[in-house]
């Protein structure tokens, strides 16, 4: 019953709890985690496009500003172009030179202006730069942005050569020409690059932005920050205009001296000449995080988290914890406690109760098969005994009707030869008087049974008139009846030989030894008497002693004791023990692992 009971538990078991990574909890979660990830992809899919839209936008912010900027630097260039077309009739006076430098102090973002004949040769200029000298003065003939000019543009913008004393500049050059559209010089006005640097207070800037004016090539001209402006990992502005013009946008990304990754937009500013080249910071890969958290990032991930948690909770409730009960009841199954019904969980699902039921009906089964096996165990057990009584009692008969027949016999040698036989039998009667008397039908105690037998043995003897005194000192070992009778009637042999040799005519002590030595155990029958018999040694007894050995996978021998006397020892192999029944033999018994 309790086998099956452990079996039910455990199948129980592995079907509920198995592995950390097998049971029903983590598959579930597994499953609805993966069943609820179309929250997440599409929260992330969403952020995902906030942050296509917001990065379109700060591209598209990038773009315009760009083109504020281009279109307030142009403004500024136009009115000075204005200016310069507005001077042209007083460049020619005499006193053309003071009227000029008067009116350079005047305005803020001029720094020079001069007037330049069809040969490239100065005609009037303000005082800063005729008493400076510059060197772009005095070669303006040959350079090509006079060049231009002289091919027939009429204005035309260029950066001026560095020189000592002056900023950087920017020249702004208009053409001049006589009445019959003959090229007649130039009118040129040196503006400082930094009146025309960008406002970068405009707030629809990206955080970061840096601004730059550049060439037709591609080559700074001013710069709000020179390292964001230099190019690496193989980068460089040099030629973006062009490439701008060839993709059809004025948007590119690099990464800057610093190794920043960040998006350029540029817009010309006069002609093909200037530009404005703004930069700001490109957005990283979690940057659209930052565009709304809440409602990007964490309002999927709760919506994840409150479906998974309620239905984990539902799950808990409605099957886990049943399924729990079950084990438990199951577990108390195992321990042999069958009266136990699962009556709790009529409330729990239809499938669960069926479970019950089924596990309820199985407990029914097993103690109504439990009490059946309990009484054929019973009836059979009863019937064991009586036929071992009977079997006892049918050896009594017999040891009698040999007793009666010993008695009628006058021969001594075939009255002892029946009285011998007579002994065995008693031995083995003893044996089924034994049995029907213990606890277990299926084991007997070496030590109890041995004490009888030689009780018996010694008492057969009394009537003679000899006075035999005896000791045994046995240990405990409950063994398989049939490991008794040989070992019974070994003993038989050895006791009958001392009586016989030993004892005849005048009694004695008998010692009987039964030691359990581990593997090995010992059986020693010694007597007082005069020592070993050589009629014995080559008598049945001794050949008996022999077979009976055997049968025990063990030997026999007969030596001689010190102070006198002779040992009758068999040493064999220790049949296959239970716990003793005694305790005080647990140490000795018990210890070799029996």
């Amino acid at each position: 019953m309790v086998r099956i009971g452990r079996a039910l538990a455990g199948g129980v078991r592995r079907g509920l709890g198995g592995r950390k990574f097998q049971g029903i909890r983590f598959r579930l979660g597994l499953w609805l985690a993966i069943a609820l990830l179309p929250l997440l992809i599409l929260g992330g899919y969403q952020a995902q496009s906030a942050f296509r839209a917001q990065d379109a936008g700060r591209r598209s912010d990038l773009q315009r500003a760009a083109e504020r900027t281009a279109a307030n630097a142009r403004a500024r260039l136009d009115s000075t172009g204005i200016l310069l077309i507005a001077l042209r009739p007083e460049a020619l006076e005499v006193f053309c030179g003071p009227r000029l430098s008067d009116l350079v102090n005047r305005l803020e973002d001029l720094d020079g202006l001069v007037r330049l004949s069809a040969t490239g040769a100065t005609a009037c200029a303000s005082v800063d730069l005729d008493s400076a000298a510059p060197v772009w003065l005095a070669q303006a003939r040959s350079s090509v942005w006079f060049q231009r000019l002289r091919a027939g543009e009429g204005t035309v913008l260029a950066r001026a050569p560095a020189t000592v004393g002056h900023p950087p500049g920017l020249i702004v050059a208009t053409r001049l020409e006589r009445p019959m559209g003959r090229f007649d010089g130039a009118m040129v006005a040196l503006v400082p690059l930094s009146s025309l640097q960008p406002d970068m207070d405009d707030p629809s800037l990206p955080e970061g932005s840096q601004a730059a004016l550049t060439d037709a090539g591609g080559r700074l001209l001013t710069a709000t920050d020179i390292d964001t402006f230099t190019l690496t990992r193989g980068q460089s502005l040099a030629g973006w205009v062009e490439r701008a013009r060839t993709g059809g946008s004025g948007i590119f990304e690099a990464h800057d001296a610093d190794g920043r990754h960040r998006v350029y937009a540029g817009a010309a500013l006069a002609g093909r000449d200037v530009y404005a080249l703004l930069s700001a910071p490109a957005p990283g890969l979690l940057s659209w995080a930052r565009l709304n958290p809440v409602g990007a990032l964490f309002m999927p991930l709760l919506a994840w988290l409150l479906a998974f948690t309620a239905v984990m909770w539902v799950s808990e409730r409605v099957v886990i914890r049943w399924l729990n009960y079950l084990e438990r009841v199951a577990a108390i199954y195992a321990r042999g406690r069958f009266s136990i019904r699962p009556v709790q969980a009529m409330n729990a699902p239809s499938e669960i109760r069926v479970l019950a039921r089924t596990l309820d009906d199985l407990a029914a089964s097993i103690v109504a098969r439990d009490a059946a096996l309990t009484a054929s165990l019973a009836e059979k057990d009863a019937l064991m005994r009586e036929i071992h009584h009977r079997v006892k009692n049918n050896l009594q008969i017999i040891s009698s009707l040999l007793s009666m027949q010993q008695r009628a016999l006058t021969d001594p040698a075939s009255k002892a030869a029946v009285g011998d036989t007579r002994q065995r039998i008693s031995a083995l009667a003893l044996i089924y008087r034994t049995l029907y008397q213990s606890d277990d039908l299926r084991y007997a105690d070496a030590r109890i049974f041995l004490t009888e037998l030689v009780g018996q043995l010694v008492a057969s003897e009394t009537g003679r008139g000899q006075v035999i005194t005896s000791s045994i000192s046995a240990d405990s070992l409950v063994v398989d009846p049939d490991k008794l009778a040989p070992l019974a009637l070994w003993l038989v042999e050895a006791v009958t030989n001392a009586q016989k040799h030993a004892f005849a005519g005048r009694g004695g002590h008998l010692d009987v030894r039964f030691t359990v030595h581990g593997e090995t155990s010992v059986l020693e029958v010694q007597d007082d008497g005069p020592g070993v018999s050589e009629t014995f040694r080559a008598g049945v007894g001794r050949t008996l002693m022999g077979a009976f050995a055997k049968q025990l996978r063990g030997s026999a021998e007969m030596v001689a004791a010190e102070g006198g006397g002779t040992i009758a020892r068999m040493t064999f192999a220790t049949p296959e023990a239970v716990v003793p029944t005694d305790p005080d033999d647990l140490g000795t018994a018990a210890a070799p692992g029996r």
